[in-house]
């Protein structure tokens, strides 16, 4: 299940957008404030940004131009009432992956929002190589100092999610709802038998921890800065 960030500040539009897109499949995170929603896109990895321009608190121009100087590459829909050929070639030179102007379609963005994820996964890496973990997205091989590690296909794909966004703590409920397509309102506890068949697999055996808990945000995947120096 896809992700999305929207950050719009009329409540009407805001609510219509996440009911109809959680009607696809997707799980829709809205706020109405700027500042509040940048801080958000950078303490969460969602798969995809959707926001207008005109915003309390920080415009959806700052938004971007704050988002990809510290190195966030989340793709980004701007949707917004603003048509000038002027402010979309800004919001394109900002960073900025598309722009839908309204009124619009609600066909129309579901179209762009599939396409933008697409085009984001297509450039995703196949491999990831840090120190001495070797991750395989395509064939879900990892290896550990050359020791091949099996994973069943949640597994891998929790790790896999730790492992695309270092440093990034997820919650158990953020877990369960990109791994399980669930929100949990109740107990979280296949997140957690997860997690610790993933630290026998693939810590146990070795004297460096790659997977940390973070008291009050998340499980992490971290290497340690000695770990990196010596590859």
């Amino acid at each position: 299940m896809a992700t999305l960030l929207l950050i719009e500040d009329e409540a009407k539009t805001a609510a219509f957008l996440k009911q109809g897109l959680a009607e696809y499949g997707y799980n829709v995170t809205a706020c109405h404030d700027g500042l509040l929603g940048y801080q958000k896109a950078k303490a969460n990895p969602y798969d995809l940004l959707i926001l207008d321009i005109m915003l309390p608190g920080m415009s959806g121009w700052d938004i971007i131009r704050e988002l990809r100087a510290e190195g966030l590459s989340t793709p980004v829909l701007c949707l917004t009432a603003r048509d000038d050929i002027s402010d979309r070639v800004q919001g394109l030179r900002l960073g900025a992956d598309d722009y839908l102007v309204k009124p619009f379609s609600f066909s129309e963005l579901l179209a762009r929002i599939e396409a933008l994820l697409r085009r984001h996964r297509s450039t995703m890496p196949e491999k990831i190589q840090v120190a001495d973990l070797e991750l395989n997205f395509t064939t879900q091989q990892v290896r550990r100092a050359g020791q091949e590690i099996f994973l069943t296909p949640k597994e891998f794909q929790v790790f896999a999610l730790l492992v695309r966004h270092p440093g990034v703590p997820f919650q158990k409920k953020t877990l369960a709802e990109k791994i399980w397509a669930m929100t949990f309102e109740f107990d979280t506890n296949m997140v957690e038998v997860t997690i610790r068949r993933l630290r026998q697999k693939v810590d146990d055996a070795f004297a460096v921890k790659l997977i940390h808990t973070v008291r009050g945000l998340g499980y992490v995947f971290k290497i340690p800065a000695t770990l990196t120096e010596d590859k």
